[in-house]
């Protein structure tokens, strides 16, 4: 009878556990759902949630796609002007700087204007003239800058980002990612400087030569969004809507990116959700949810596979080469060598025919 009540007994404890894990099991099939139809909600080609202070991925689509960065470039630009200027100094605007594609601030040629104003102008107008400015009084020539950013970006360990520009134009060979961008802006967090400016909403600039300007932040959130530090906004065809942001609840603080948004008031929704999503995952300690398309990792696979089939050819052309090469230099090595023999011939030649006829003149003079 006792033996029959302790069986009893570990049934149902048993029982008691299956039961108490039902729970816990719904709740986390509940939240996997939820992550994976906020990630199929979410529009925009590319994007990364992550948290400031450890650089944790805290929710991401598609994070390591090479997709065209807009003017989200002009973070990079202020990274390299922060810590290659002094913001108090003046510069002077060119001719070719008024002839920089639109957006402009508007800058006249001639205007004496400081590093500072220029940074407000490129940051908040997302002012192209004001990129290129800053670019020519940092390294001389924009192409001189242009390659300081790439040399950041590898110092930085930035392996999927590239630029051709200051100011993020489009053109072949520029590229980023949002877990790039998301890295960028991590680093652009650290100056004070760059906090302040990207979380101005409007500015009223001055130049040297009495230019007065009036700078509006593209940054829509900074008007709706309480958290909100900053960011820095971006848009071409070719790019679509493209942005980063950084928001700071109770000691957090997240990263928002975003590239290849269909449409503005997409972006803005999209941005404020992830913020959400953000601080939702630090708050109950959840784990990350990293989503790719079928349309990108199929992109993906594609991409290895071409790159191993190139780099089997390289490998077998480099040798091809390398073995033409050889048989070229045998060759001419070869002829030199006859060329040489046939020269200390003719010599050979020559002198004997040179003592023959010597020995009938001496005969001839006997």
């Amino acid at each position: 009878m006792e033996r029959k009540f302790k069986i009893q007994d570990l049934r149902f404890k048993i029982q008691k556990k299956v039961l108490l894990s039902i729970p816990i099991f719904l709740f986390l099939i509940f939240n996997l759902l939820l992550s994976i139809s906020l990630a199929d909600d979410i529009n925009a080609r590319s994007a990364v949630v992550m948290e400031e202070s450890t650089g944790r991925i805290l929710y991401a689509k598609n994070p390591n796609l090479r997709l065209p960065p807009a003017s989200t470039t002009k973070l990079m630009t202020a990274i390299l002007v922060m810590e290659n200027a002094d913001l108090s100094e003046s510069t002077s605007i060119s001719k070719h700087i008024t002839h920089v594609a639109p957006l402009k601030a508007g800058f006249k040629e001639g205007d004496e204007v400081t590093i500072e104003t220029l940074l407000y102008a490129a940051l908040l107008e997302s002012a192209n003239d004001a990129a290129v400015a800053l670019a020519e009084a940092v390294a001389g020539s924009e192409q001189q800058f242009v390659n300081l950013m790439n040399k950041k970006a590898v110092a930085m360990g930035l392996t999927d980002t590239r630029f051709i520009n200051s100011h993020g134009l489009p053109g072949p060979g520029q590229y980023t990612t949002a877990f790039d961008l998301a890295r960028i802006m991590r680093y652009a967090l650290r100056y004070p400087k760059l906090r302040e400016i990207i979380g101005t909403r409007v500015a009223g600039v001055l130049t040297e030569g009495g230019n007065e300007l009036f700078l509006k932040n593209t940054n829509r959130l900074l008007w709706s969004e309480e958290d909100l530090i900053g960011g820095k906004t971006g848009y071409t065809r070719q790019a679509r809507h493209c942005f980063v942001c950084a928001a700071e609840r109770e000691k957090e603080t997240v990263i928002v990116a975003l590239l290849g948004s269909p449409s503005r008031s997409t972006l803005w929704r999209e941005a404020e959700e992830l913020i959400g999503r953000g601080f939702q995952v630090i708050a109950n300690n959840e784990e990350a949810v990293i989503f790719f398309t079928k349309a990108d990792y199929d992109f993906l696979n594609m991409k290895k596979a071409s790159y191993k089939k190139k780099s089997k050819f390289k490998i077998k052309s480099s040798k091809l080469k390398k073995k033409k090469k050889m048989i070229a230099n045998k060759r001419v090595k070869h002829k030199k060598s006859k060329v040489a023999k046939k020269k200390i011939r003719t010599k050979v030649v020559k002198l004997r025919n040179y003592k023959v006829a010597k020995k009938i003149e001496n005969g001839n003079k006997g």
